[in-house]
């Protein structure tokens, strides 16, 4: 059973999406993603954007371990039903309505979207979704995004790597058994040896 891994809300079980389509994150691939967020500094008062939202364990972990707000936006109804579970769930723990469920396709909603710039956002697309509607994603997802937010792209390990739009700039890729992690931001920075960002002007 999937849980959140750490934080306010940590060690509550998340209620799961049973769908064939879907790939869900592990706790050990959750576990290396956050680890790796979190040595960047990049979630504390972070605004996340959880796209392909599943259960919404990617969102509700970094509202747990400190972003201001998480919206979680899937259209599939068996998402939406843990979706709601999990968010009631996460916002009693933290005593605050920080996270919230949206059903919307991706494109849809970004094509409304008009609120706070993201800092943060995930994508885990299900796996009928090809490389050219993600890329489709992406570059809607662009105009509401900080300018120095940081992306996250999860895919299966056989997938190519996202078409990023133009300005974006790849951090790491990281492969988990069958998944693999890809990071962005959209200033020109990138990891140094140790893990932490390091941008055009130095450290």
């Amino acid at each position: 059973m999937s849980r959140i891994i750490s934080g306010v809300a940590g060690g509550h079980p998340l209620t799961s999406v049973a769908t064939d389509a879907t790939r869900p994150t592990t706790d050990r691939v959750k576990e290396a993603l956050f680890s790796r967020l979190e040595s960047w500094d990049v979630l504390r008062d972070a605004v996340v954007l959880d796209l392909f939202a599943g259960s919404g364990a990617l969102g509700l972990e970094a509202v747990s371990r400190g972003a201001t707000s998480a919206r979680l936006v899937d259209q599939a109804e068996a998402a939406q039903v843990a979706l709601r579970k999990n968010v009631t769930m996460v916002n009693k723990a933290l005593g605050r309505s920080a996270a919230a469920a949206v059903r919307a396709s991706a494109l849809s909603f970004l094509a409304s979207y008009r609120g706070e710039l993201i800092t943060l956002a995930f994508l885990d697309p299900p796996y009928p979704i090809g490389e050219e509607e993600l890329a489709k994603v992406l570059a809607a997802l662009a105009p509401s995004l900080h300018e120095d937010a940081v992306i996250v792209v999860e895919r299966g390990s056989r997938s190519p790597a996202p078409t990023w739009p133009q300005g974006w700039h790849q951090l790491r890729e990281r492969r988990y058994g069958e998944s693999t992690l890809w990071f962005a931001e959209t200033l020109e920075f990138d990891a140094d040896e140790d893990g932490g960002r390091v941008g055009a002007g130095g450290a």
